[in-house]
């Protein structure tokens, strides 16, 4: 990119505002390790401004009252918005979070505008209202927005997440608050544009690109009537506790640690195309990454060697670079996190069977190789935590029931799959993992399916009309006994 990107002021209930304080965010890139942006830090007032405009919005304005279709006009035109500007919004992102621009364009930018998509497509087949047969007489059953939501988002994937919370509050008739992570608040500029041009009423809509402190008080504020916010397991259990003083309903997308399993019978040159590009996917910094890949013993070394070549000829550059596959971390912090990891399981006894280090290459940004660990046990570190970095496990097994067990020995139950030749049995494979996303001979994340965690990987779901339905809030209406006339 080039010139210094530079906001004055806060997007607060659908305009921009001067900020209540004069603190500010400075953006850097993690190729350059320069400043690339700068943007106002909001504060506690600035959370209180947004949250009271919310409230109006919510309260006493148009939006939850208009009818859905017109929710869905303006909803779409966001959405359309989205793909005209894709290429703009992936150099964005990828000049923030160190994206490949290749990956930026098809999972940031398109993949953001499909989480648009599918939401409209949910909430147009969407059952608002019924009729039901109860026990002691006749009932309505009401689906309502339910309120004011505080959204919360991280830097690795910031518009497909704020989209798969905003997209079905909209739709659902709330009004939001999208809390920015401070390393990629400049697309969340671009978004408060698409959002005012598309006609979303006043107050619907603020930004507030800020730091954990004002996070949480964002989280805790009584003004707030939901939480959906994806990120660590730490921040996760923080954010359930804040919420929890007020009652605030929570939906928390958090880390994952997921196994890819290669099943003896398996085509092992597909497996591998298909299990690399997923496990180093936006430099393994993805919660759904297949980090853990479980390899048969009567494989493991071809398998070893053909994953290890793999990961070696992934093209390691400038994340603006057409030709980059991984790019830098997102700031320091993590690539000193991923460097501690690999010396962590060198001491525990797992082999680098590629990477290790900084790129010779690379004399500036917060670069890691792509890194593979073999002879890893499901006991190590480096095979439990969640690195959140280019550093892969690949672990042996002996036969199916020691590869489900393995598997599923995680504290984390977010994504997974399964490589076999037989898909039916593929599938009665995935049924026995506790995760919440599976695929077979592939990997995928639906955008008109649930998708979240088991165990510490989050509680509900986002997607599909599960993910509507975290929106919404259920009213039962008893009706007179024998009453027949048209639903109000």
């Amino acid at each position: 990119m080039g010139d210094l990107i530079e906001y004055g002021q806060l997007f607060i209930g659908g305009a921009l505002v001067d900020p209540a304080g004069a603190e500010t965010i400075e953006v850097v890139s993690p190729h350059t390790e320069q400043v690339i942006g700068r943007v106002p830090h909001a504060s506690r007032a600035d959370v209180d401004r947004a949250v009271a405009a919310a409230r109006r919005a919510f309260d006493e304005g148009e939006w939850p009252r208009t009818p859905l279709e017109e929710r869905i006009a303006v909803v779409t035109r966001i959405k359309d918005a989205i793909a005209v500007r894709h290429e703009e919004i992936a150099k964005v992102i990828s000049a923030q979070n160190g994206s490949p621009y290749s990956w930026s364009v098809l999972a940031q930018a398109l993949g953001a505008m499909m989480v648009w998509d599918a939401a409209i497509t949910v909430a147009r087949d969407f059952t608002f209202e019924e009729r039901r047969a109860g026990v002691l007489g006749p009932l309505l059953v009401r689906r309502e927005p339910v309120g004011v939501v505080a959204a919360v988002v991280p830097w690795n994937v910031p518009q497909f997440v704020a989209g798969a919370k905003l997209a079905p509050a909209l739709l659902a008739g709330c009004s939001v608050i999208l809390k920015p992570s401070p390393e990629t608040p400049l697309d969340a500029y671009l978004l408060a544009e698409i959002a005012t041009e598309a006609g979303l009423p006043e107050g619907v809509l603020s930004i507030l690109p800020a730091d954990r402190e004002v996070s949480e008080y964002l989280v805790g504020h009584p003004g707030v009537d939901k939480v959906s916010f994806t990120g660590s397991v730490p921040a996760g259990k923080r954010v359930m506790e804040v919420a929890s003083r007020q009652l605030t309903r929570v939906t928390l997308e958090l880390g994952g640690k997921s196994a890819a399993v290669i099943l003896p019978d398996a085509d092992l040159e597909a497996a591998v195309a298909g299990i690399v590009p997923n496990a180093w996917m936006n430099n393994g910094q993805a919660c759904v990454a297949q980090t853990r890949i479980l390899a048969p013993r009567s494989h493991y070394d071809e398998l070893a060697e053909r994953f290890a070549a793999a990961a070696s000829a992934l093209v390691v550059g400038d994340p603006l670079d057409p030709a980059t596959q991984v790019g830098p971390l997102v700031a320091q912090r993590q690539q000193r996190r991923s460097l501690d990891y690999i010396a962590l399981g060198q001491r525990e006894g797992a082999k680098v069977l590629t990477g290790g280090g900084r790129p010779d290459a690379q004399d500036t940004g917060w670069y890691v190789e792509p890194t593979l660990f073999g002879d890893v046990a499901n006991t190590m570190r480096i095979a439990r935590e969640e690195i959140f970095g280019p550093v892969i496990c690949l672990l042996p097994y002996g036969d199916e029931e020691e590869a489900a067990r393995i598997a599923d020995d995680s504290d984390y139950g977010l994504s997974g799959s399964v490589w076999t030749a037989d898909v039916a049995h593929g599938i009665d494979f995935a049924r026995r993992i506790r995760t919440g996303t599976y695929s077979v001979n592939t990997f995928s994340l639906d955008m008109l399916g649930p998708f979240g965690g088991y165990k510490n990987s989050g509680l509900g779901r986002e997607f599909g009309p599960e993910g509507l339905s975290a929106y919404l809030e259920h009213k039962m209406i008893h009706l007179p006994q024998g009453w027949d006339g048209e639903q109000g």
